[in-house]
């Protein structure tokens, strides 16, 4: 019997309660865990550049991430009241240094940054909550209710979007919009008319202010209507191809409408109520040479300002910023990536019960397509534009040479949780069967989320060795993104009183203030400097925390493992530490040049070290004695 013909397992009515229920528990979950984390690398530039789109138009903090979320984001900043720093003869302002002056409007301003944090973390969750309605609908589409309930329940309880689903970033409407797009797209293919072309077409456009790998739907788009023209019969295809034109054409020109609503239908990027630019991040000459045909194509939509000249940029900049990238993948460095840098992310972080259930998807897939050949046109043919997407977007992945987090994956998850939902729910079996298994695997999905509970950022699955082994395999935003600096403020109050207090430092990746959460300590090399002035300081006995992706060495000026050319420098160098160390402030850059390779070279120590106490996940705490201090930096460490 089909699963439409089954008696229904639950009621139109309670569905939508437990569906209710389901996005609420999701909501709750993660706003939970943020409410204790310190602000994300990424959000802090996020919400700033949404506050100044939002009030003045100007888009030079973050053009590249996508002004959508980022306009959302913004309003919690403008509903807070937020004050601007100082932007008259500010050079970091001219220059659109923008860590540096979201720094200034989150720290240095007099307002408390959090609660406009935390209402942009709120907001966020529009485009989760959003997802996980897709989610639901198209798994109850393939197969049903049930199907439909078991894919919502895995998506909620998924630790992985629990992580991403409250932070103020472009993951999660990156995530939404994709699939909203190819959603809506099969929509109007399956009976075309204006008003669903018109719909198609907008919410392409929202796809791409929301994040520039919206790109990867114009070849799903064109396989989808292929294969649309292809499925029809060969009377019918005549009136495709008189369609075709008009079809793309309103896209193009729907979406193009869209991009420039999101932009103020101004050109420029820059307001003209606020003091100017010299540039966005880079000059645009700086840019377009290494972009080859796309640079030109940019260029050629410059000279004609056919698209905001902000939109532009940031897709430029995205272009020249995945070329070379710095990565990390266990224990090897790279600035190219690796093709199977995404293979062993998902397989690290995806939960043991969705791995399950994928196996039985596949299981019931094939025992359906062995019983019934016309399963291809039918049930293939419904998820055709989510498994086209799938392939596409797996297909970019393995070629991206941006590798920095599995965050990048996260459009996936939806299809797979609906293709799980689909599968659970076709397995021939009797009702108790039925709604065993698929409560089995909730149940360890559950236990998944419990485990990683609150540092769901952290999660990494049994097979990676747990969060406790996750700093060895991936770094940056698929463990560490600077969240925990509250957490490690609540350790140093417990374990190191101000009676018997030791020496702290602190080496830290994010853009967070440690001083705003009262942590007293002696700065290490961080990753955002924020254009400190770097004070000389001689490491001592003490209490270090060092985070996750500093420890590996990912970024910086001394990236991978220690080397006997970096022993060379960095014995030159200490041997002109005395001199140095009087006149540091005239010998800057040798004296940053010094500290870098210090502090390498004590990571190297480190990395053999067990820790004395671990934060998050994602922040490490070694209690080094003066012994210890000499053998790290003066005595005999094997290059790597």
């Amino acid at each position: 019997m089909a699963p439409s013909a089954r008696a229904p397992l639950i009621s139109p009515g309670w569905i939508a309660v437990v569906v209710g229920a389901l996005l609420a528990l999701h909501a709750t979950l993660a706003l939970h865990a943020v409410a204790g984390q310190s602000v994300t690398a990424d959000e802090l530039l996020h919400v700033t550049h949404g506050f100044f789109v939002d009030r003045y138009g100007d888009h030079r903090i973050q053009p590249e991430n996508g002004v959508l979320p980022q306009r959302l984001h913004g309003l919690a900043a403008l509903g807070s009241g937020a004050p601007l720093p100082r932007l008259e003869d500010n050079e970091y302002w001219r220059t659109a240094t923008r860590g540096v002056v979201g720094h200034q409007f989150f720290y240095e301003t007099g307002h408390d940054h959090f609660p406009m944090l935390m209402g942009a973390r709120a907001l966020n969750m529009l485009f989760s909550l959003g997802t996980g309605l897709l989610v639901f609908a198209w798994a109850r589409r393939l197969a049903g209710p049930l199907a439909g309930l078991v894919a919502l329940g895995f998506y909620t309880l998924d630790p992985n979007l629990l992580a991403h689903a409250a932070l103020a970033t472009s993951d999660l409407a990156a995530t939404f919009f994709l699939v909203a797009a190819v959603t809506v797209f099969w929509w109007q293919l399956s009976v075309p008319s204006p008003r669903r072309m018109l719909a198609s077409a907008a919410v392409f456009g929202l796809a791409c202010t929301a994040k520039y790998s919206a790109v990867l739907l114009l070849p799903v788009f064109a396989l989808l209507l292929a294969g649309r023209i292809w499925l029809e019969p060969s009377a019918a295809r005549r009136r495709w191809f008189r369609l075709a034109p008009t079809l793309l054409g309103v896209h193009v020109i729907g979406s193009v409408a869209v991009i420039w609503a999101l932009f103020g239908f101004r050109y420029s990027g820059f307001s003209p109520a606020l003091p100017p630019a010299d540039h966005y991040t880079a000059p645009w000459a700086s840019v377009l040479p290494v972009l080859g045909w796309q640079g030109q194509l940019i260029d050629f939509c410059r000279a004609w300002h056919l698209l905001p000249e902000a939109f532009l940029y940031g897709y430029a900049w995205v272009l020249r910023s995945v070329e070379l990238r710095a990565a990390f993948l266990a224990g090897q460095y790279s600035v190219t990536g690796w093709t199977e840098f995404f293979p062993l992310a998902f397989w690290w972080k995806t939960t043991p019960a969705l791995l399950a259930g994928l196996l039985v998807a596949a299981f019931a897939g094939l025992r359906r397509w062995r019983g019934d050949r016309s399963f291809i046109r039918t049930g293939l043919t419904t998820a055709a534009p989510l498994l086209v997407f799938i392939v596409i977007y797996w297909a970019f992945s393995l070629t991206s040479h941006l590798n920095i987090g599995h965050r990048h994956l996260l459009p996936v998850y939806p299809v797979l949780f609906v293709l799980v939902g689909a599968g659970l729910a076709s397995l021939p079996w009797p009702r108790l069967a039925r709604l065993g298994l698929p409560l089995a695997l909730l149940t360890s999905q559950a236990i998944s989320a419990v485990q990683t509970s609150p540092h769901f950022l952290a999660y990494f699955n049994v097979f990676a060795g747990g969060p406790a082994n996750g700093w060895r395999l991936l770094t940056d935003s698929s463990i560490d993104w600077g969240q925990d600096l509250p957490s490690l403020q609540a350790w140093l109050e417990r374990a190191n009183p101000p009676r018997a207090a030791q020496p702290v430092y602190l080496s830290y990746f994010g853009s967070g203030e440690p001083a705003y959460y009262g942590i007293n300590a002696t700065r290490l090399p961080f990753i955002n400097g924020f254009k400190f002035v770097q004070a000389w300081y001689e490491p001592g006995p003490g209490i270090y925390c060092v985070s996750a992706t500093m420890l590996s060495q990912v970024y910086g000026p001394a990236p991978g493992p220690w080397t006997r050319e970096l022993e060379h420098e960095y014995q030159t160098l200490r041997q002109q530490a005395p001199a140095l160390r009087e006149t540091w402030r005239q010998h800057e850059s040798t004296w940053l040049r010094y500290d870098a390779l210090r502090f390498a070279r004590l990571c190297h120590y480190l990395r053999a070290r067990s820790p004395d106490a671990v934060i998050g996940w994602s922040i490490f705490i070694y209690r080094l004695t003066q012994p210890e201090i000499e053998t790290a930096l003066s005595g005999d460490v094997s290059a790597e």
